[in-house]
């Protein structure tokens, strides 16, 4: 399994995901000559894409997926309350209309409902048989009735927003900090090493910290507070690094 974030944060975002069998990209923010340059970089060409996988209509994460799928016809999964806010596939005929399973050939993806301030929001598990990945992000936080099924994956990409001190004295509007703190805002640093202490597990590989606020956070703030979580809890795990809103990750290979 291979794994590579192309964007992560406000401006847009995109995740590439591959397993033996086939070539994925969780949502497709910014344009897409980004997500297209972004791919070549890793040697990935945007045809080879088999499936997009949509979690929510925001447009920091759909804002190239028109065009995209217009040049590669690539095979869009999606649930039918996020497509009405998507007119634009109305009429696009590779769609793949999911509840909250999508089984593919040799791979399984489950999805969980998030709550998110968007008409359906979702995140992904992707299996192969061998390994797994968790995909978190955009949601102000986690059902408890999902915490078993995100139990000791592989690698997770999970959000860790905002820093709660700087976003409450930050620039934000009082309605913005508000939102971002609310149940269907975002999660926060500190949010994320709880989730996370919970969730990491004897076959958990790697972490990457996702959709850092650059107004709210930074990257040595987030990995502190996560790591300082871990051992508040006594989780002993030390591979976790932060995704960029303009530079890929690091391509993480299983």
């Amino acid at each position: 399994m291979k794994t590579c974030v192309l964007s992560s944060g406000s401006k847009g975002n995109s995740t590439y995901v591959e397993t033996s069998s086939h070539k994925y990209l969780i949502d497709l923010g910014r344009n897409k000559k980004y997500i297209v340059d972004k791919l070549k970089e890793i040697n990935v060409l945007p045809q080879e894409i088999d499936y997009i996988l949509i979690s929510h209509s925001h447009d920091d994460h759909v804002s190239a997926l028109e065009s995209f799928i217009k040049s590669y016809k690539t095979k869009v999964c999606i649930t039918d309350e996020i497509l009405k806010n998507l007119p634009q596939l109305k009429n696009y005929e590779n769609l793949i209309i999911y509840d909250d399973n999508i089984t593919l050939p040799e791979d399984i993806i489950t999805s969980i409902k998030v709550s998110h301030d968007s008409n359906d929001a979702r995140n992904f598990i992707i299996e192969d048989g061998k390994y797994s990945l968790c995909y978190i992000t955009d949601t102000g936080y986690i059902n408890h009735k999902y915490f078993k099924l995100l139990e000791n994956k592989t690698i997770y990409l999970f959000e860790s927003n905002h820093d709660i001190e700087m976003l409450q004295t930050g620039p934000y509007p009082a309605w913005l900090k508000k939102r971002v703190l609310s149940d269907t805002g975002h999660l926060s640093n500190i949010s994320a090493g709880v989730y996370l202490s919970k969730f990491i597990g004897k076959d958990t590989k790697k972490v990457i910290l996702m959709h850092l606020s650059e107004t709210n956070n930074k990257p040595e703030l987030a990995l502190k507070t996560v790591k300082d979580t871990f051992k508040e809890y006594d989780v002993k795990f030390n591979d976790i690094s932060c995704a960029s809103q303009n530079e890929i990750s690091e391509v993480i290979s299983i």
